[in-house]
């Protein structure tokens, strides 16, 4: 998403290209130093969302700006190389709460140029392309000037219509990068294997029209066609009622909402309103009462962290589909 605009201020769409990494046991010790020991292929040249980097060797210390790619980081054993993490939609998942908790959290949303240089980085990744907006003074080109290089999400700059395969590459990407190929190729294999038993139980099922709700009030922001959003819904045994909004995001008419039927509802959880005030915002509508979801109560909840472009999304997938399908996912 892109530090969306209207209620999503707290998603946005960037899509950096994929890196690659995966996770480690613990106890390794994937800092740059000793990927850079253990790893050749450098110099290597990367071109990301435009921008075209050489690293002769990885980066040693980053900073990360936005929850996705900072799991990314950890999941591929790279903790060790952040010297500052910005900018939680939500919590992080237990599994990397105590390497998060190791980390310094130099701003609560995103911080000023000043903030991040003063974590005197070599390397800045951003998740949402509002991480790097020159008018705050993050551009990537104020980053590069001071000696700094960046990466930013791919989802927000990518332009086919296969965003799994962007995570894979973003993943494979970052893991080159940081010179941990062997753990994001671990990390797709495994992910391409979890999302290959989720269709399997999802096999020959009858799909069900959805409407994502995100927020708002005198209009619905909701997920487009592009993006790992729509994905996601598709490979859970869904479709995606405003597949043609061709975008990540976007607002529809609430008109829109009833015309199409949605026979459920999957509300994004994050920031300051709740789930429950969502549920009823649409619950207590007249305008909705005849909308199939609305009528069956037939929700689904995901947060917003699992829907973007990180290292959640395999396993997003295969939580939606038993939300949307619970009798053919009960194993």
């Amino acid at each position: 998403m892109s530090r969306r605009t209207p209620a999503l201020i707290a998603a946005a769409v960037l899509l950096p290209l994929a890196l690659t990494a995966c996770s480690t046991p613990e106890g390794d010790e994937p800092t740059g130093n000793k990927a850079a020991a253990k790893s050749d292929g450098f110099p290597y040249t990367v071109t990301n969302c435009g921008v075209t980097t050489t690293y002769k060797a990885p980066p040693k210390r980053v900073v990360t700006m936005n929850q996705h790619v900072t799991e990314i980081m950890l999941e591929l054993g790279l903790t060790k190389s952040l010297v500052g993490t910005a900018y939680l939609d939500d919590k992080v998942l237990p599994k990397y709460a105590k390497d998060y908790a190791s980390v310094p959290v130099i701003a609560k949303e995103y911080p000023s140029y000043e903030q991040v240089l003063a974590s005197n980085p070599d390397f800045v990744y951003g998740g949402y392309s509002s991480a790097f907006t020159a008018g705050d003074g993050r551009g990537r080109e104020a980053f590069k000037k001071s000696g700094i290089e960046t990466r930013l999400n791919t989802e927000s700059c990518a332009k086919a219509d296969t965003p799994m395969e962007t995570l894979y590459e973003e993943i494979r990407e970052v893991g080159r990068t940081f010179g941990v190929t062997d753990r994001a190729e671990t990390w797709i294999k495994q992910a391409k294997a979890d999302n290959a038993a989720t269709a399997k139980k999802l096999k020959d099922l009858k799909t069900l029209p959805v409407f994502v709700y995100d927020s708002g009030d005198k209009t619905a922001f909701t997920a487009g066609g592009k993006g790992i959003g729509n994905e996601l819904i598709t490979r859970a045994g869904g479709t995606n009622i405003f597949a043609d909004l061709d975008k990540s995001f976007g607002d529809a008419s609430w008109e829109n909402v009833v015309a199409r039927k949605p026979e459920a509802i999957v509300i994004y959880d994050y920031g300051s309103t709740t789930v429950a005030q969502k549920k009823k915002r649409l619950l207590d509508d007249p305008a909705l009462a005849d909308v199939p979801a609305i009528k069956n109560k037939r929700f689904a909840v995901m947060p917003l962290s699992d829907a973007v472009l990180g290292v959640r999304v395999p396993a997003a997938v295969d939580k939606l589909a038993a939300q949307l399908h619970p009798a053919a996912t009960t194993s």
